[in-house]
């Protein structure tokens, strides 16, 4: 056998097992105008509720990955989350890097968040998406042997960063489509979470989400959760790792 067809022969089973329907979801096959909308690291006062006035506005819906850190000191905004009619995913116990993790701490943890936060909003929570978008094979089979199931994104909002918010709407629409998981946040994760990520950006979050919104709207998209987009869609899913 020679090399190339060996690589390909050990390629197969990794392919088999992350790639497809086993990989990770990062967007949505669809013909209807659905951009997927995701907000990370809530809830947070002063940010939670401006995305939630600004999706209302729009009669639009979110698939909103939580912090348990955020969650059990501010359950009224996730209350709020709930009674709007959004979706409600897990984003971690805190926002550590699963990758510095052991498999058993990675597959502990989630599960646990998992279950306390299902107790929060009395609903079954699917979704899971690692902070910082880093996992490793290793962290994925933890992570989805319970039945979670990764979700990471295309478009994404720079809304951790300091830029104008023109540029952040101009970006995130530019590389936007039907189908497009969008990335974005309603909070900003600090000490409180486990991480030390700097000061928090300048950003008015709920303005971000209308201007995000009313360009999407100019192009006949409509932003839409996750688990809704998937009544007319189907799952598309590849492998995603990175440190």
């Amino acid at each position: 056998m020679t090399a190339p067809s060996r690589a390909r022969k050990l390629a197969e089973p990794v392919e088999r097992l992350f790639g497809g329907i086993a990989g990770s979801v990062c967007g949505v096959r669809t013909e209807a105008p659905h951009v997927v909308l995701t907000y990370d690291d809530g809830p947070e006062p002063g940010g939670t509720e401006g995305v939630l006035a600004a999706l209302a506005d729009f009669r639009a819906t979110a698939t909103f990955f939580v912090l348990l850190t955020r969650a059990r000191r501010f359950p009224g905004l996730l209350a709020d989350m709930v009674s709007a009619g959004h979706e409600i995913a897990l984003h971690g116990v805190d926002h550590r890097r699963l990758t510095g993790l052991s498999s058993d701490e990675v597959e502990r943890r989630t599960r646990a968040g998992r279950a306390e936060l299902e107790d929060l909003i009395g609903r079954r929570v699917t979704w899971f998406r690692p902070p910082y978008g880093t996992q490793s094979p290793r962290t994925w089979r933890a992570v989805t042997r319970d039945g979670l199931v990764p979700v990471l994104w295309g478009p994404v909002l720079r809304d951790w960063q300091d830029v104008p918010q023109a540029d952040r709407v101009a970006g995130a629409v530019r590389d936007s489509r039907a189908g497009s998981i969008v990335l974005g946040h309603d909070g900003f994760a600090g000490p409180a979470d486990g991480v030390e990520d700097g000061p928090a950006p300048a950003v008015d979050r709920g303005d971000l989400t209308r201007r995000l919104l009313g360009a999407y709207g100019e192009r006949g998209l409509v932003g839409r959760s996750l688990g809704e987009a998937l009544t007319v869609g189907r799952q598309y899913r590849r492998a995603w790792f990175r440190s």
